[in-house]
């Protein structure tokens, strides 16, 4: 009998293969770091021969570590960067481009055209989003603009599109399977979420060819298997969502009302709300869950484009510190930031501002300023971020948060753990395991293949790992908050053109 399930979790800076078992408790954990490419100012780029080789490397590291074989593994499950674009030849496989990555705002002026068009309102009925650079409709569009022979090529149907998860299933079947889930599909800003399908209307005001796409199906669904010779046997792709409706699922958020927050290279907070596809009246998108069947659930989602990064920011270009576990230390160290605010606007402002001209702005320095300051003041944002998103959501839900499930690899950090639920005066459920992305599409492919019976079964192996109560005063918080909001207005105020 198959012992494991395979999640693997593709993310913006690493590929990850994460082997859980029948109890969802990790036994074998491999990871490598791929390069990052920065061509212009605002662009971010990846390698797609890159990121399959280094998913593909983990996977048998993974596998090799227990001395599992493919007979071991009951199904796969693939989580990955959402938005991100790949376009490649259908005979040879090979890219036609870079991965232009969610973080890259070259297409920001397109955007702006067609919000100049009108077609706003079009774009935001169908699939829920705010029209921005960040989802893939105008990324495909640039690649087939000004890759020469792409477009010629893709409307004779010789190139294929995908986001990584498509990438990945068609690598791990050599070909055979061109496919996104629904939680995939609704991000490239070319599906209606309502009907669930590829949308003409929108395929025409974005000129994309329809014999790009991939076929689109439930995250928990058969999608294939490996070929053989990849993993010495053929194991069952079951499971695909992109990574935020992935740990959603992860944290066993099933019912509407209950929420989650990724601290993850950006910081992404969803709130399920069931079979209603809920349109955000306060800059937040509508977005389609991650589920085993075919029946529409949908969710509320607000991004903050920099959480994670912004530690790494510190680590490698500003070289404050070494490690990003340091962060707390230093956080730490301060009673507070001396008055320092840090905006890290630095491919824009996600929601609910939603100005990708923004930039990064720090204020309030003075003579005092320390790295310590400094460094708190980089965490800080990331909860300020998400408390901006956690309000509009509220008032769009019509329902106050009580609880906010935390996840990803900053929420390892307890002191931005213990500021958030300052912040949004709530508290805060931090599980045992925080590699929920990956254990939401461990969950979606045994769900799917029986390895797991059913959400009730995934729901009672929760374990709590920590949970943080609010302990600030009304006061002290109303005045950080006020702090905040000058520092937003100054870093929107350097996209104006003066």
């Amino acid at each position: 009998m198959a012992r494991f399930i395979m999640a693997l979790d593709q993310g913006t800076t690493s590929s990850r293969c994460i082997l859980f078992d029948r109890d969802a408790k990790i036994v074998s954990l491999a990871q490598k770091e791929f390069q990052q490419y920065y061509p212009k100012p605002g662009w971010v780029e990846h390698n797609p021969r890159e990121i399959w080789s280094s998913q593909l490397s983990v996977a048998t590291e993974a596998m090799a570590a227990v001395g599992a074989s493919a007979s071991d593994i009951a199904a796969i499950g693939i989580t990955n960067q959402r938005e991100t674009t790949i376009l490649w030849d259908r005979t040879t496989g090979e890219p036609v481009y870079n991965a232009i990555v969610w973080q890259c705002r070259r297409t920001a002026p397109e955007i702006e055209k067609l919000r100049e068009n009108g077609e706003e309102k079009e774009i935001r009925e169908r699939t829920g989003l705010v029209p921005d650079a960040y989802f893939s409709a105008t990324k495909i569009a640039w690649i087939l603009d000004h890759v020469e022979g792409a477009r010629a090529k893709a409307e004779a149907g010789d190139l294929a599109f995908g986001t990584v998860d498509t990438w990945l299933v068609w690598n791990l079947t050599k070909g055979k399977v061109h496919a996104t889930d629904y939680t995939n599909a609704s991000r490239t800003m070319l599906f209606n979420i309502h009907d669930r399908t590829w949308d003409e209307e929108l395929l025409r005001i974005f000129r994309i060819p329809r014999a790009v796409l991939p076929k689109v199906v439930p995250s928990g669904h058969l999608y294939g298997t490996t070929d053989p010779f990849l993993l010495n046997g053929e194991i069952p792709i079951a499971g695909v969502a992109g990574d935020q409706q992935a740990a959603l699922f992860g944290q066993c958020c099933f019912r509407p009302g209950e929420a989650k927050n990724t601290f993850g290279t950006g910081c992404f907070l969803l709130m399920h709300t069931g079979d209603k596809a809920i349109r955000s009246e306060h800059g937040l998108l509508t977005t389609i869950a991650a589920g085993t069947d075919d029946r529409p659930c949908y969710a509320l989602e607000g991004s903050v484009f920099v959480a994670g990064a912004g530690i790494q920011w510190l680590r490698d270009e500003m070289r404050m510190i070494k490690t990003a576990a340091q962060s707390e230390e230093y956080a730490d160290a301060v009673p507070d930031t001396a008055g320092v605010y840090l905006v890290p606007a630095f491919t824009g402002i996600g929601a609910p501002y939603w100005n990708p001209y923004a930039r990064g702005m720090a204020v309030g320095i003075t003579r005092g300023c320390r790295k310590e300051h400094f460094i708190r003041a980089t965490l800080e944002s990331i909860v300020y971020q998400s408390h901006d998103v956690i309000r509009a959501m509220e008032k769009d839900a019509g329902v106050p948060l009580k609880e906010l499930r935390v996840d990803g690899g900053a929420s390892a950090n307890n002191f931005l753990m213990q500021f958030q639920a300052d912040i949004v005066d709530a508290t805060v459920w931090r599980p045992k395991c925080i590699e929920t992305t990956a254990l939401g599409a461990a969950y979606l492919a045994g769900l799917t293949t029986g390895f797991w019976r059913d959400e009730s079964e995934l729901i009672g192996k929760e374990q709590l790992g920590r949970r943080f109560v609010p302990v600030m005063e009304n006061a002290r918080r109303t005045e950080l908050l006020k702090g905040w909001r000058r520092a937003v207005k100054a870093s929107l105020a350097w996209a104006e053109d003066f």
